[in-house]
């Protein structure tokens, strides 16, 4: 039996449940086309009743200032959850779980924390949860993970998913801006908060990693599976040498898989100029994909705003109007389940860039390339900029690497002022 509306409460107001009524309002024919359905917000919870009043009465929702008064609502279908936060959005999206009301998200942190769970409650309610805005914003990125790519093995996932480190490294590739410059730039035009630390420590692109790692290969990690660093100690001589040498740095989050095993980091990296995830600049976002039936793949656009990331909450709502009407219910929204299991340092392989200062000079360059031979590791190419030296290796194990910086720790004359990845 076809049900004709579609009752959504939204939860939230801020850049997000702004975009939501404008989306279904300016695209209201195509999707009552696309699900044979109408999809109206009825209800909005909000703080502060009066602020939020001519948005109210423009789109024509009713706002309450209490979640009870969605949730205990039989005729709210769908709960979406767009307030930010972990512990009080858990809350309220597992009564909106219980009261049998599917739920579309937006909260990256939450997902990748009690993600499982939320689902889990979900199936056994028979209602679906989605949560495509809370990777890359407007790319839709996990719905062609769980379905586009389901008939193919992936094996590599690199993402530029943090919008506010994205701009600060243009900025600072681009125009020579000092880390604290870049930082400023992008505060000033809204990118980054007045306390960035979720975005230049790594810990959003975590975040996300976390959810993508999921998706890529049925794996539940938690954030303390991922090795993270932030881009708040990138020195300007390393950004600069990077440009001289054909790369720029980017903060990448990758997820690959090393036998059956796979490893997810998230760290500033040198990319090669000619790879694709290099020329996306700014605020802009984009996932690149290696699997073994279509090769490479890549995923761009916003990965926030408005507008953007309304369109993918749009678009959960719209899958959820057309399971409703074909009565599929409490499917998740991944199925691929495979154990968790964590690669090892001698399946991980890398290629590194090292920078060294050379305390004696010249006379150690042969020890150097013998520390390097010891340990098995490679070196593409070698670069004297006395008194400091450049090392850009070929692929090495993880363990190799750590040999070799423990013996650089021991031995005398050596300074490593930094160890990045590179990507070509």
């Amino acid at each position: 039996m076809s049900k004709r509306t579609l009752k959504v409460a939204v939860l939230g107001l801020g850049t997000v449940g702004f975009g939501v009524p404008a989306i279904l309002q300016e695209q209201k024919d195509k999707i009552e086309q696309t699900t044979e359905m109408k999809i109206v917000i009825a209800k909005a919870l909000v703080r502060d009743v009066e602020v939020k009043k001519a948005l109210a009465q423009k789109y024509h929702f009713q706002l309450v200032p209490d979640i009870k008064d969605i949730v205990q609502d039989p005729e709210i279908d769908v709960v979406v959850e767009l307030i930010g936060g972990i512990e009080q959005a858990r809350v309220f999206i597992k009564e909106a779980l219980n009261a049998c009301k599917h739920v579309v998200s937006a909260n990256k942190d939450l997902i990748a924390t009690y993600g499982e769970e939320l689902t889990t409650l979900a199936k056994k309610q028979n209602v679906n949860f989605y949560y495509e805005a809370a990777v890359a914003g407007g790319i839709p990125i996990l719905r062609t993970l769980s379905s586009s790519l389901s008939a193919d093995g992936i094996y590599e996932v690199l993402g530029i998913v943090n919008g506010t480190t994205n701009h600060m490294l243009t900025q600072m590739m681009q125009k020579g801006a000092t880390y604290d410059e870049a930082l400023t730039s992008a505060q000033k035009l809204g990118f980054a908060e007045a306390n960035p630390t979720n975005d230049v420590d790594g810990i959003d692109a975590a975040y996300k990693m976390v959810i993508l790692s999921d998706f890529a290969y049925g794996m539940k990690i938690s954030l303390d599976d991922i090795k993270i660093q932030g881009i708040r100690m990138l020195q300007s001589q390393d950004v600069k040498i990077a440009d001289s040498l054909d790369y720029v740095f980017k903060l990448i989050g990758y997820s690959r898989k090393f036998d059956e095993g796979i490893d997810v980091a998230v760290a500033p990296a040198l990319v090669h100029k000619n790879h694709q995830l290099a020329n996306v600049n700014n605020e802009m976002n984009a996932v690149f994909v290696k699997s073994a039936e279509i090769g490479e793949s890549m995923y761009y656009g916003p990965g926030a705003g408005s507008l953007p990331t309304a369109a993918s909450v749009v678009a959960d709502l719209i899958a959820i109007a057309q399971n409703v009407q074909h009565e599929v219910l409490g499917i998740p929204f991944n199925t691929y389940k495979k154990a968790k299991k964590l690669a090892t340092d001698s399946q991980i392989r890398n290629q590194y860039y090292f920078h060294f200062e050379v305390l004696d000079g010249k006379k150690q360059f042969e020890q150097l390339k013998s520390l390097f031979a010891k340990a098995q590791i490679k070196i593409k190419q070698m670069i004297d900029y006395d008194p400091q030296v450049v090392v850009l290796t070929y692929a090495a194990s993880a363990k190799r690497k750590k040999q070799f910086l423990k013996s650089i720790e021991s031995t005398p004359g050596f300074e490593l002022i930094s160890v990045y990845n590179i990507f070509d």
